[in-house]
């Protein structure tokens, strides 16, 4: 299984439109959030067209996992053809064998209202946890969990630039995450 992680579109049709063109393969579509609107703190992201990234989310409608960013109301809601409103959503691979340390169990959310220290306390060991809201990159293991922040696709705040995420997992679980620039190329990969 494939899946691709985008957050933080903030209605950049542009920056999306580049970042499906880039991974054209993948089996659900991960979104942290923060899909149409810019924020009040955020500058208007280059490609910004609310429509238009409403037009290509709702394509892919089908395939789509998500968690309610800070930016995102009952107006989004509106516009998109799927539920967007939750605060986290998980998404648990089938195992075919269970094993030890195997990470099967992912725990999406936006990031504006559950710290590190909240979910470590939260969630069972080998979760991974997925989420946007910072606009940094974040790929690491901390207590017996593993975080993975894809950065934002449009408006980044970090030295790694407009990025988004694959996650590859099988039958027993996740096995690889790879952080990549929304034109394809790899920028690191954790494997587990």
């Amino acid at each position: 299984m494939k899946i691709l992680v985008i957050s933080d579109i903030h209605g950049s049709a542009s920056a999306l439109r580049t970042a499906l063109e880039s991974f054209p393969e993948f089996d659900l579509l991960v979104l942290c959030g923060d899909y149409l609107n810019h924020g009040p703190r955020n500058p208007l992201p280059e490609g910004w067209d609310t429509k238009e990234t409403a037009d290509i989310l709702n394509t892919l409608a089908d395939k789509i996992v998500c968690a309610r960013g800070n930016c995102d109301s009952e107006v989004d809601e509106m516009m998109l053809s799927f539920p967007c409103l939750a605060a986290y959503t998980n998404i648990v691979l089938a195992q075919k064998k269970a094993q030890e340390n195997s990470v099967n169990r992912i725990f999406v959310h936006h990031g504006h209202l559950y710290d590190r220290e909240k979910l470590k306390s939260w969630l069972p060991a080998n979760t991974l946890v997925v989420s946007g809201h910072t606009h940094v990159t974040v790929l690491e293991k901390d207590g017996g969990l593993v975080f993975f922040n894809p950065g934002s696709i449009s408006l980044p705040k970090c030295a790694d630039g407009k990025t988004c995420g694959i996650i590859e997992a099988d039958e027993i679980g996740v096995r690889k995450i790879s952080l990549c620039s929304i034109e394809g190329k790899t920028i690191r990969t954790l494997e587990l």
